[in-house]
């Protein structure tokens, strides 16, 4: 036997002792959840932008969709409009306290962008409630310290429900209605909208170059897809945020 076939001998000899040895403990290991692997969407993700690419506007009639103008009254019975977040990036969503089902997945995925962002004091926050008639800031105030509600510029507003129906809407365009036989009385988008300190609507762009508008606001970064396969988008929220509080 040549000196070229003992080689070839010995390297399959290595890969199988290999393979006998050392592949049934990284099975074993898997299986028994020691290996931790960590995705590119990773923990730090708020301390880093990694890309220099502009976030999208809504463009309607050619031109930049803008929040519109609002007034309603917080938790602390304080009247907040729109000027109220005037230089700060700020997520929108509409919700109500009573709710059943997907609320308190959305205010767990927001306290935790609240933490994560707890050193930018030009981060806030909007939480419309859709159930004005109970949810009054006595209510809302309740709800805020259930939470562990600490950011100053988080505000749960309340106020004339027509208004802020119409706001969810028409201004928003994220679905809000009082439905009878709904969970809660109530059905609404589980999606949030990212503005910025301009008061525009931002967001990534689809593979067509069209603005995908709104972050699924009900699964957590930890679950990573929901029952139906859909892949969760806090962290890249959360990656979008500072993108614009470093424009």
């Amino acid at each position: 036997m040549t000196k070229t076939k003992y080689s070839y001998v010995g390297v399959t000899f290595i890969i199988l002792l290999f393979g006998i040895i050392f592949v049934p403990r990284i099975v074993d290991r898997v299986s028994n959840n020691d290996v931790i692997r960590e995705e590119s969407r990773s923990k730090h993700v708020s301390t880093q932008d990694r890309d220099n690419v502009a976030l999208s506007y809504l463009v309607i009639n050619g031109e930049k969709k803008k929040v519109a103008d609002f007034s309603f009254t917080n938790q602390d019975g304080k009247t907040i409009t729109n000027e109220n977040f005037k230089d700060k990036v700020y997520i929108v969503e509409f919700f109500f306290t009573t709710c059943p089902t997907i609320c308190p997945k959305m205010n767990k995925n927001l306290v935790e962008l609240q933490d994560n962002f707890a050193a930018h004091k030009d981060f806030g926050i909007a939480s419309f409630t859709i159930n004005s008639t109970y949810d009054t800031p006595e209510v809302l105030k309740a709800y805020a310290n259930q939470y562990g509600v600490t950011n100053p510029n988080w505000h749960f507003l309340t106020g004339n429900k027509a208004a802020i129906f119409d706001l969810a809407n028409v201004g928003f365009n994220l679905y809000a209605q009082q439905v009878d036989g709904a969970p809660g009385g109530f059905e609404h988008s589980g999606n949030f909208a990212l503005i910025d300190k301009n008061g525009y609507i931002r967001s990534r762009t689809d593979v067509y170059g069209n603005p995908k508008i709104y972050y699924k606001g009900i699964i957590s970064e930890a679950e990573k897809y929901n029952e139906d396969g859909e892949a969760e988008e806090m962290s890249m929220l959360k990656e979008d945020i500072l993108k614009l509080l470093n424009e």
